[in-house]
């Protein structure tokens, strides 16, 4: 008998199995390949990140000239001039490594941004072979839709940090000066990038429940006051700090969005129902169930079931089975007798209890 051929250590199997299928193995290889290019692609970004930090790249200033810039628009009564004259704008480490530790947050944060195109194709490559033409459509429209929305996202927080910067440090007047440290304030900056960004995805998840079915225009409408409210106490909530502008700045965003999430719903809602009207089945009810393919009639249209008919009570003397006959005897030859009488069976006597007309003359 041949033995099957066994593959060598190290050596990967097949690409695809013979139905056209990837095996878990392959999976697995498929994940590690496409995770090592996504995180080649975040440290190259990060590298570019960490020389960008300090280098300038006509005609963009450096990362840490545009990550300080919303402490630098502060007037200068409010901040502390840590030099000896001249207006400058420093933050001050209390640490040896509170520089080097800022460093490596903006490198990874703006490297995240540089290779988002990269790990974004890898997760893509990764994720398509698993879907249809309609869905890898829907999946690109909303994908591209996210990154806009969140970039829109951090350039708000970016521009309205500012101002929430000067109302929290012109809070002490003319009595105290903020000479901010660099983790500090760039923990704050992240923060408020962050939250802007990811707070700015909630009308794009009300759209693709929306689109799914299960979250209707006209739910959305009537749920608006609740809605609302809800999103006033969530930016005053998730907002790290105090300053009345960066939360009504947040607030006000959210409801607008909601706003164009009711209204891209309620579109959606229409253009599918005119479908249905289109296609013969607008008038159909949920509850009820559609005919079946080639049926003439819906299903559960069946006829009633017709009353029982009476069943007759047998009688109480119930005769029994008559003892089968008994065959001819068999002679020493095997060849049966014929021609012999046969004494009758004896009388079977009725069944149930004994009457005294029964027993006859013995009684």
């Amino acid at each position: 008998m041949k033995l099957p051929r066994l593959p060598l250590p190290g050596r990967r199997p097949p690409r695809e199995l013979s139905d056209g299928t990837m095996s878990l193995m392959e999976h697995l290889y498929e994940l590690r390949r496409r995770l090592f290019f996504a995180v080649l692609g975040l440290l190259l970004g990060g590298i570019v990140g960490f020389i960008w930090y300090s280098v300038t790249i006509p005609p963009i200033p450096t990362l840490g000239d545009i990550m300080i810039g919303p402490y630098c628009a502060v007037p200068s009564q409010y901040r502390a001039d840590l030099t000896a004259g001249g207006d400058t704008c420093q933050l001050l480490a209390t640490g040896p490594f509170s520089i080097l530790q800022v460093r490596l947050k903006a490198a990874l944060l703006a490297g995240a941004v540089i290779s988002c195109p990269v790990w974004l194709y890898q997760l893509w490559a990764f994720v398509s072979p698993a879907l249809y033409s309609k869905e890898r459509r829907f999946a690109v429209t909303f994908v591209c839709t996210a990154a806009v929305l969140f970039a829109g996202g951090a350039v708000l927080a970016y521009i309205v940090i500012r101002e929430g910067l000067v109302v929290l440090l012109g809070m002490g007047g003319d009595t105290a000066v903020a000479a901010l440290e660099p983790d500090k304030y760039f923990s704050f900056l992240i923060a408020m990038l962050l939250i802007f960004g990811v707070s700015f995805e909630l009308p794009l998840i009300l759209i693709m429940l929306n689109f799914a079915g299960a979250l209707p225009g006209a739910k959305l409408g009537q749920a608006r006051r609740y809605a609302m409210f809800g999103l006033v106490v969530f930016a005053g909530l998730v907002v790290p700090g105090n300053d009345p502008i960066t939360m009504l700045a947040l607030a006000v965003s959210l409801c607008v969005l909601y706003e164009v999430a009711v209204q891209v719903s309620k579109v959606h809602d229409r253009r599918k129902e005119r479908k249905l009207v289109a296609a013969g089945m607008g008038e159909l009810d949920d509850d009820k169930a559609s005919a079946l393919p080639g049926a003439t009639e819906a299903v559960g249209g069946v006829a009633p079931v017709a009353a029982p008919s009476p069943i007759v009570r047998p009688s109480a003397v119930t005769p029994t089975a008559q003892p089968p006959a008994t065959p001819p005897p068999v002679t020493q030859t095997g060849v049966p007798q014929t021609g012999v009488t046969q004494p009758p069976p004896p009388p079977v006597p009725p069944a149930g209890p004994v009457r005294p007309d029964d027993l006859g003359d013995a009684t």
